[in-house]
């Protein structure tokens, strides 16, 4: 089997990326909500009409693809008509995907801003855009690599257990391939050791927000991200796939 799709090297994937999304959401909250910078209309950028975030969020994918950061199969851009890559391009020989069009990112930007932003971060203004920022397009890219992940762990699953499969697949009963991608024992253990590493990497327990030394998220929160937001989307991904 390719190496990709061995079950330790995807719970290894998968456990590096928890520490990258613990940090960026601890790093997020630090700053309160700062609804503004996702209003189209608190920003004079006539070249799309963007928000502040979405701005930086497109300039950034606009770099990042230039070296061909979104030629990676596990890499999916939240933004349109980025530009083409200015090194010479890779071959992905080994890349075990089937070719699909599966790309959540809009509902993920959609969530984040809507229903995760109001969840990690203190109500208000405090005028840190620009760190606001930088702090949510670092969020976006990583949750969506972990969502997209999904991908590599559906066809894992579907290799392990084709015949399984098999039926569901035929009749396009997406209730049934849900019932077979769901382990709830394994997910229950993901939200216990997100907890202890947002414990550990928060200062030890539950913080006040702007108190000197705490990044202002209590480590419950961090694995609810998880529970409501991040193990539901990965699992439609793996079903769309």
């Amino acid at each position: 089997m390719n190496p990709q799709l061995l079950l330790n090297n995807i719970r290894g994937v998968l456990t590096r990326l928890e520490d990258s999304i613990i940090f960026a959401l601890l790093e997020r909250a630090q700053f309160k909500c700062n609804q503004k910078i996702y209003q189209p209309a608190c920003w004079p950028e006539p070249e799309s009409r963007e928000s502040i975030m979405g701005f930086l969020l497109r300039e950034t994918e606009k770099s990042h693809a230039l070296l061909r950061r979104y030629t990676s199969p596990d890499e999916h851009p939240f933004c349109q008509g980025l530009p083409a890559p200015i090194l010479p391009e890779l071959r992905f020989d080994e890349n075990p995907l089937r070719p699909n069009q599966v790309n959540l990112n809009h509902t993920i930007r959609s969530l984040y801003e809507e229903r995760i932003i109001p969840f990690i971060c203190q109500p208000g203004d405090d005028s840190q855009y620009g760190s606001s920022a930088v702090c949510d397009v670092h969020c976006l890219q990583t949750l969506s690599r972990r969502i997209h992940y999904g991908k590599f762990v559906a066809e894992c699953k579907y290799r392990d257990e084709t015949d399984a499969f098999l039926e569901p697949l035929q009749r396009g009963d997406r209730e049934a391939l849900h019932r077979l991608i769901t382990d709830e024992r394994t997910e229950q253990q993901v939200l216990q050791r997100v907890k202890r590493k947002a414990v550990s990497y928060g200062g030890g327990g539950k913080v006040s927000p702007g108190s000197e030394g705490s990044l202002g998220i209590e480590p419950e929160k961090v694995a609810e991200v998880y529970r409501q937001w991040i193990i539901p989307l990965t699992k439609q991904v793996e079903v769309l796939y």
